[in-house]
């Protein structure tokens, strides 16, 4: 690599995220010189003022970074065409409407020089409320073993991954890329793949502040539910997740019933509610022992509202 190729591509999606992106923007652009790092925004089709906020800041920070139009797509598409851009060997996702931490470029650049070999570097990030209110989270020690790995991240939720707070290595995206036929939870086969197939390792501080929203629970779900349990057959997909892995697929099933149960409670669709939870059901019976599924469960059943 030559001093002049970057080392950290950040691509940030834009979809009618006019009022945020400049803040998201600015982030990025104040640490390029502190590290061998290009920004690329790329717009997925917005409707609102989103392109006439980037030609402004185009014309604010001229040269300093990248600015491409597509077709809605949606954020799979968004992403995956950001790993064509991209001119650094490994990219880091942000959201329009989050903020890369202060440092963290050069942060992850050092880490990067301490750890040539990682294909995937796990950071931390700050939760961030509308009311100010913040919340450090920073990630535990990853288990030695691939197959732990997976189940620390899938089943027993001990590995929590955010885009903005993790830098990840093109090469990790030749198994597979992010999925365009989900718009919910899409970004799960791919960090599967790479907790299992690559190693990887943590660094102990906030690379991203992510904010909080009190979005639709109607909207969120109406994109789970479109998605269901294909999922389930994407993340372990062949070429995503060899044999070794597989017999973590059945408990992944019932967990994604019951998570789809969960949201199709909070979002009022009881039928939904009641389809996957019968679904998994049908996997595993032990689903009844889990208290807080099983009492929703039976308020639906007796006919009583979310």
């Amino acid at each position: 690599m030559t001093p002049s190729e970057p080392l950290i591509s950040v691509v940030i999606p834009a979809y009618n995220y006019a009022r945020t992106l400049p803040r998201a923007l600015v982030s990025v652009l104040v640490q390029l010189d502190e590290a061998a790092a290009e920004l690329i925004v790329i717009d997925d089709g917005s409707t609102d003022s989103t392109p006439q906020v980037i030609a402004a800041l185009q014309t604010e920070h001229p040269g300093c970074f990248r600015a491409i139009r597509k077709e809605n797509g949606g954020l799979s598409s968004v992403r995956n065409r950001g790993i064509r851009e991209a001119r650094g060997p490994y990219l880091m996702f942000l959201d329009a409407d989050d903020e890369l931490a202060p440092g963290a470029l050069a942060a992850v650049e050092r880490h990067l020089a301490e750890h040539p070999t990682t294909r995937m570097v796990i950071g931390g990030h700050y939760a961030v409320w509308d009311d100010g209110k913040r919340r450090e989270h920073l990630p535990a020690a990853l288990p030695a073993s691939p197959l732990e790995r997976l189940r620390g991240y899938l089943l027993d939720k001990r590995i929590a991954l955010s885009n903005g707070a993790c830098a990840m290595h093109r090469e990790v995206f030749e198994r597979g890329d992010y999925p365009e036929r989900f718009r919910s939870a899409e970004d799960i086969p791919v960090f599967a793949q790479t907790l299992a197939n690559y190693p990887c390792t943590v660094l102990a501080q906030p690379l991203a502040l992510i904010h909080k929203h009190d979005d639709s629970l109607r909207h969120q779900f109406s994109h789970a539910k479109a998605g269901g349990l294909a999922l389930v057959d994407e993340v372990f997909a062949p070429q995503r997740l060899g044999s070794e892995f597989q017999g973590l697929k059945r408990a992944f099933y019932v967990q994604r019933c019951l998570s789809l149960f969960r949201s199709a409670w909070l979002a009022g669709d009881v039928e939904a509610a009641k389809e996957y939870f019968r679904a998994a059901l049908k996997q595993d019976w032990r689903v009844l022992l889990k208290g807080s599924y099983a009492r929703k469960a039976l308020r639906l059943w007796l006919g009583r509202r979310p």
